[in-house]
């Protein structure tokens, strides 16, 4: 690219080679932990920071927060880019500055409103499966427009989640360079290490962190058992659709993200999961549309509490929008988030799911976890906010506003996950 390019400390790992010299303008890289994606990634752009046919050039490095941008990869721009200073770097900003006019800069994607309006030759997004929600497609992918950036998405699974959306949509396409770096295949980690690693991990954790495996269970996911049970005991696969059987829905309203609804059939005491649909940005009368389509018989429609709320600057409220659409709401008392939990426990122990028609949905079960904290290195006493929430949610308002019919399978759950809190998530 330049003759500076001899002056950078960058010494490149084999497995990066092709990644530095793809022409595509979209990449994705899933490789397991301490492959180096990080400092590869960093330097992609501080060399294309040398081309002298980007003048002013503008990157990013995008972490899912901004304190994990900082802690992850500052000290490593830093490192990797002082021969091309054209100033102190900005400790503020966490921005360096080169001699060309070049500039690249980190930002976490859990303030997307500092990103709006900018305009990027390219960004890195890193850990992509812990990005919210939306920040890439409504506030990251804009800031490519005018410059015809590129982006580079990289990250280890973590469920099928909009990581694993992106690396599908790689796969045979000639517009994207893919690339997946397993542990056992790199060997990027000593051998003896890699024992230590197995030896001392859970095998989901094994095959997530160093096998990337998108199939592995996640820590602290609270369906585990459940949903391993179910795959166990052939409830999982194609589930017939009587279309005699009335469907209930069971929705969780997105504002400012997804808006999930789950499609049930109660046959007796089966519960048949037959569909799942998922969207944002839009509003009520997409969804009518979308449970026209289907040509259900509907029962119950059923929504959290909240949905009796009024919204500023909104002349009715949307139950009264509901019902002009002919959607009748079952509003879902409030309650106990954990005992929600245990009602989805005891349902999904003998429901059966389709997983073509749910697969979203199924995927959202799966990645459904308690939130880590990282300081303390303990699971914290809630839920993880992120995109499988949607999902599990609305299977959570089905659960507890079905069984409400039912006082006495409700009334044994309640209070029955506080006993559990002490123990391990997968002793729960």
């Amino acid at each position: 690219m330049t003759k500076l390019n001899k002056e950078l400390p960058y010494e490149m790992r084999q497995v990066f080679y092709e990644y530095h010299k793809r022409k595509q303008r979209w990449a994705i890289i899933c490789a397991h932990r301490r492959s180096g994606k990080t400092t590869a990634t960093l330097n992609d752009i501080i060399l294309r920071s040398c081309d002298p046919g980007r003048p002013d050039a503008r990157y990013a490095f995008i972490a899912p927060y901004f304190s994990q941008a900082k802690d992850v990869a500052w000290s490593l721009l830093k490192q990797y880019s002082q021969p091309l200073w054209g100033s102190e770097p900005n400790e503020t900003e966490l921005r360096v500055d080169f001699v060309n006019g070049a500039r690249v800069r980190l930002y976490g994607a859990d303030n997307p409103d500092r990103l709006r309006g900018l305009g990027f030759d390219g960004v890195v997004c890193d850990e992509f499966a812990d990005w919210r929600s939306g920040v890439w497609d409504e506030v990251v992918r804009p800031t490519l427009l005018d410059r015809e950036g590129f982006a580079t998405f990289i990250g280890t699974p973590k469920g099928k989640n909009e990581f694993w959306d992106v690396y599908e949509r790689a796969r045979d396409n000639p517009e994207w360079y893919r690339v997946m770096l397993r542990g056992s295949e790199t060997h990027l980690i000593p051998l003896e290490e890699m024992r230590h690693l197995k030896e001392s991990m859970s095998e989901d954790a094994y095959n997530q962190e160093i096998e990337c495996s998108w199939e592995a269970s996640l820590k602290g996911a609270y369906y585990a058992d459940e949903i391993s049970n179910a795959i166990g005991e052939s409830r999982i696969g194609r589930v017939p659709v009587d279309r005699t059987i009335k469907v209930n829905t069971a929705w969780d309203l997105g504002y400012s993200d997804s808006t999930a609804i789950w499609f049930v059939q109660a046959v007796g005491k089966e519960r048949r999961l037959i569909d799942y649909y998922e969207a944002s940005g839009v509003g009520f009368d997409h969804y009518a549309r979308v449970l026209k389509d289907k040509r259900y018989v509907y029962d119950k429609h059923f929504f959290p509490h909240d949905i009796a709320a009024h919204m500023i600057g909104m002349d009715r409220s949307r139950l009264e929008t509901l019902r002009a659409l002919g959607i009748e709401a079952t509003i879902v008392p409030q309650h106990d988030v954990y005992d929600g939990i245990n009602a989805v426990r005891k349902l999904l122990q003998s429901c059966y799911i389709d997983a073509v028609r749910c697969e979203r949905g199924l995927e959202a079960l799966k990645a459904y976890r308690k939130e880590w904290d990282d300081k303390l290195k303990v699971w914290r006493d809630k839920p993880l906010h992120d995109w499988a929430s949607h999902g599990a949610d609305a299977l959570r308002y089905f659960a507890t506003g079905f069984m409400e019919t039912h006082p006495d399978i409700w009334g044994n759950l309640k209070g029955k996950y506080r006993q559990l809190g002490s123990q391990s998530w997968q002793g729960v």
